[in-house]
């Protein structure tokens, strides 16, 4: 077996494996065959194990090799010959793909064995699984993506496992309510990552990264778009990114996604799909290299959210929250990182923050218990001191910070207000037309409660003549 081919059989490995955990937690759970929560558990570990040692293998084969970019074929799915359009299933293999697919195996790996003791006996335990399956499989479709059709399907599996996680606990209404606000906040940022599509493809014919970088492996690429071009496009990826990091101004959705199970909360919001916005930026950094005022709106928007999200942090009155908002600060330091041209870095420091983020995370619930005990043995608060920043900072100003901080710059009736209530409104209104209209075709007439007040009449009527 030639080099080759023993890569492309890795590399199928590392994308069938995640399809097969989903495939039996699926069709189990469609056909009311519960597995078991010991081989539920085997099943992730042995599938997700498999898929990073092929993927650590792939890393070695390239690092021995001096390989920096393989592609892997699977043919157009769909062709639209009159609109010059079409569906090319394409992956990609190179020096930002392959380590994120490794992290994403490693933690997710990590989260599933601590999940399954975290969650024993918990009734929704198999429908925690099958949502981390989804989740996995959208996490290695995104990062593996060599086209940005390919990329949007692992974005939205990603988004979907997130918002049906957030409403775990669904016999509350807190979760689901705060489910359905992250949902209508992710499809913003869809709807924009789908313009960019569109565009991308007027632009350069095709959806291939490789047409929008050049031939160049990452991060070498050269943008083949004009200026303007790449400011457009360029923006438009970067909604989508503020939108999926919960990036400012879409910060208000990420301490309502705290509502899900811890394990949930540390692989989404502390690890991955919180870096997925900073992956796709690293993905495109050559439109930056075109575009100089991409490039600060870019690294405006990595100051705003870092400043925000330190200055949330430090303010909120449980430990999920503040966490969240330091992942955030974390963030958009990278957003600055990728702006100012520095990519490894960035990479780096996705990969360092994920993994502390996750541990900190699944630490949280006995830190706060350690935390408490070791209060009550010294009969005291802890002591706190404050920083030099805060001893510069007049009262009244610190008063003022204190407040925005605490009201999360009230983001969150922004979102609410402008971008929540109405896609509720619009899609609650959409409904309501589809139901009558397929009322009126089932019954080829009048709907289905107009003919039952109809026959309840009749059966009244009836009753009477009887009497």
């Amino acid at each position: 077996m030639d080099l080759n081919t023993l890569f492309h059989a890795l590399s199928v490995i590392v994308l069938v494996m995640p399809a097969l955990l989903l495939t039996v937690l699926g069709v189990t759970a469609l056909l009311n065959r519960h597995l078991s929560e010991t081989l539920m558990a085997r099943w992730t570990e042995v599938t997700v194990t498999v898929a990073l040692l092929a993927a650590v293998s792939i890393l070695g084969i390239m690092l021995f090799s001096g390989q920096r970019y393989v592609s892997v074929e699977l043919g157009n799915w769909v062709v639209i010959h009159e609109q010059h359009f079409h569906f090319h299933l394409r992956f990609i293999f190179d020096r930002l793909s392959v380590p994120f697919v490794i992290l994403t195996f490693v933690l997710v790996g990590t989260i599933g064995a601590f999940a399954n003791r975290y969650l024993h006996r918990e009734p929704g335990y198999g429908r925690f699984f099958l949502f981390y399956a989804v989740f996995l499989l959208g996490m290695v479709i995104a990062s593996l993506a060599g086209t940005i059709e390919t990329l949007f399907i692992g974005w939205e599996l990603v988004g979907l496992s997130s918002a049906l996680l957030v409403a775990y606990f669904h016999e509350r209404p807190s979760p689901v309510v705060n489910g359905v606000r992250v949902w209508a906040i992710y499809r913003i940022a869809d709807a924009a990552f789908l313009v960019a599509a569109v565009a991308l493809h007027h632009l350069t014919g095709a959806g291939d990264f490789s047409g929008l970088m050049g031939t160049e492996p990452w991060p070498n690429g050269t943008a083949s778009l004009t200026e303007i071009q790449a400011l457009f496009v360029g923006l438009l990826l970067l909604i989508a990114a503020a939108g999926k990091s919960g990036m400012v101004p879409f910060s208000g959705w990420l301490p309502r996604a705290m509502e899900g199970p811890t394990p949930s909360s540390a692989v989404f919001y502390g690890a991955l799909s919180v870096h997925l916005g900073a992956y796709l930026l690293l993905r495109v950094s050559p439109l930056l290299d075109a575009s100089m005022t991409l490039r600060i709106c870019v690294i405006a928007l990595g100051l705003t959210s870092a400043v925000f999200g330190a200055l949330a942090a430090r303010v909120q009155t449980d430990i999920k929250s503040a966490l969240a908002f330091a992942s955030l600060s974390q963030v958009g330091i990278i957003v600055v990182e990728i702006g100012f041209g520095l990519r490894y870095i960035a990479l780096i420091h996705i990969i360092g923050h994920a993994c502390l983020r996750t541990l900190q995370l699944l630490r949280a619930p006995t830190m706060l218990h350690d935390y408490h005990t070791l209060e009550n043995a010294l009969g005291e608060n802890l002591p706190q001191q404050k920083s030099m920043i805060r001893n510069l900072i007049p009262e009244p100003i610190q008063k003022r910070i204190y407040r925005f901080a605490l009201e999360r710059g009230h983001l969150d009736a922004f979102l609410d207000t402008f971008f929540v209530r109405p896609f509720i409104k619009v899609f609650t209104l959409c409904d309501g037309w589809e139901k009558k209209w397929t009322d009126y075709l089932s019954n080829n007439g009048p709907s289905r409660d107009q003919n039952a007040e109809e026959q309840t009449v009749a059966k009244t009527d009836s009753m009477e003549d009887i009497k």
